[in-house]
């Protein structure tokens, strides 16, 4: 994989450079400085970087002139301005207009590390994502798919992506509903404008508005100073709401605003911001019979276009092509031989229900090439698969067997006995099929996060404090 190329554009003869390059080490990073705009803006043209760190007063012109003349060149590339204290208002005035943060100087090492990895899953973000045959060369993250099914997606996504309206992104968790919407984005008229994604379920609801709409100095305690949100950032770009079911009422509301006016006003403050971004909403349920998830009015501002992902095991017919696609990349990543797929191996593919979808699929072939001896993956090197497509547990709960142990013990709460065993091994599987992500599992069992927690404790079923602490995965 090649190192993240990050671009200082700095006249400070020593102290920012080797702060950046010592934060930033080879070989994971590649850290090239120019010491004028000019040579800055050159830089640029002749080889892209990924991350732009760019001082606001350089010799030869100023910040903002070099901000303008790097978007001319590639809008998508996220700049970080680096400034004094003084400048900190032309700072902001320039993120108005896209750019992606500004730092103060002295740096603050810790602070900057944050941002710039924040800059680098936007770029992340960025990478190209184009309908069946439009791509150079394969990429794991491309939609894959001939049947009648992805073909209706295709032409939804033709249809849709030039238009500028509110899309609506919906079916099962691991469908590739962020996949269509980056397909939207890449052949809108917004292609060459940012593109962001953000999940509503991952952040927690006290730091989701201030996350989306920005805050001024001194909103709440720790806000130290004023921060643009996603929306300010992705100005003149598209933005991706995913799991917008689980936004919280009070946000909903100013989301409709954004979306009717076009404006809003970031936490803690009174100034109206006025921004131009096209809102992509994706969902893994029925946000229209799920009651008191989504407001009417926002579900059909959100609407205005809606495409459904259909699940794999309605379209195992593309699944051969799929297998043989990523287990291509994958062994290459890994470096192992693997080339074929043996005929039993893909018929046990194919017996599979796949309730993960296509976020499965790759798991599974990833353990599959771990296993793997030679050029070709037979069917002993997949991982244990179940027809009904639940993963095995290591005690399997027969539900009418137990049933009728009860009936025969004359158990006065029967009920409420096989409420909870039937809860217990729900949640026990789906928390081994997430490796234990609470916001996967949720989203598996079509719950709210806080929901499965409650029903976790009830049930005796925590997990450690670091398996929680990679919920914001996958």
């Amino acid at each position: 994989m090649t190192a993240p190329h990050l671009l200082l554009i700095d006249d400070d003869p020593r102290i920012v450079p080797e702060q950046v390059r010592l934060t930033f080490r080879a070989p994971e990073y590649r850290v090239e400085v120019a010491t004028t705009g000019e040579a800055g803006v050159e830089a640029v043209r002749r080889d892209p970087p990924d991350v732009v760190l760019l001082d606001v007063r350089l010799p030869d012109q100023s910040g903002l002139e070099v901000y303008q003349r790097i978007r001319a060149v590639d809008a998508r590339i996220p700049v970080i301005f680096v400034t004094t204290t003084n400048a900190a208002d032309t700072a902001i005035d320039a993120m108005k207009q896209g750019a992606f943060d500004y730092l103060r100087k002295p740096l603050d090492l810790a602070e900057l590390k944050r941002v710039v990895a924040s800059a680098l899953e936007v770029v992340r973000l960025h990478a190209k994502v184009a309908l069946p045959g439009a791509l150079a060369e394969p990429a794991a993250e491309a939609m894959h798919g001939s049947s009648n099914a992805m073909l209706e997606v295709y032409k939804a996504i033709g249809r849709v992506a030039a238009q500028d309206v509110t899309v609506l992104i919906t079916g099962e968790s691991g469908t590739g509903k962020e996949l269509v919407a980056r397909a939207i984005y890449q052949h809108s008229g917004r292609a060459q404008a940012p593109f962001l994604a953000l999940n509503c379920a991952a952040i927690p609801e006290q730091l989701l508005e201030s996350e989306l709409f920005g805050h001024e100095k001194g909103a709440f305690t720790g806000a130290d100073r004023r921060r643009i949100g996603k929306f300010e950032q992705c100005n003149g770009g598209t933005i991706l709401l995913d799991e917008i079911g689980d936004m919280p009422l009070l946000l909903q509301a100013k989301l409709l605003r954004l979306l009717q006016e076009r404006s809003f006003e970031r936490v803690g403050g009174s100034e109206t911001v006025k921004v131009d971004v096209r809102v992509l909403a994706s969902s893994h349920r029925d946000l229209k019979a799920a009651a008191g998830n989504l407001r009417p009015d926002l579900y059909y501002r959100l609407s205005t276009f809606t495409i459904q992902l259909p699940p794999l095991r309605d379209r195992l017919g593309d699944l051969p092509e799929m297998a043989r696609h990523f287990i291509g990349i994958f062994a290459a990543e890994m470096g192992r031989e693997v080339r074929e797929l043996a005929p039993e191996a893909l018929q046990k593919l194919q017996s599979h229900a796949w309730p993960g979808n296509i976020r499965e699929l790759q798991n599974v072939l990833r353990q599959a090439l771990l296993r793997a001896k030679g050029n070709v993956l037979l069917s002993s090197f997949l991982p244990a698969l179940n027809p009904d497509g639940v993963a095995p547990a290591n005690a399997p709960f027969d539900l009418t067997s137990f049933v009728r142990q009860r009936l025969s013990a004359q158990t006065d709460d029967l009920f409420e006995q096989t409420h909870s065993e039937v809860d217990r091994v729900l949640l026990t599987l789906a928390l081994e099929f997430t490796r234990g992500n609470h916001t996967e599992a949720a989203r598996m069992l079509g719950i709210s996060r806080q929901t499965m927690r409650v029903r976790l404790r009830a049930l005796g079923l925590q997990v450690t404090h670091s398996v929680e602490a990679n919920e914001d995965e996958g």
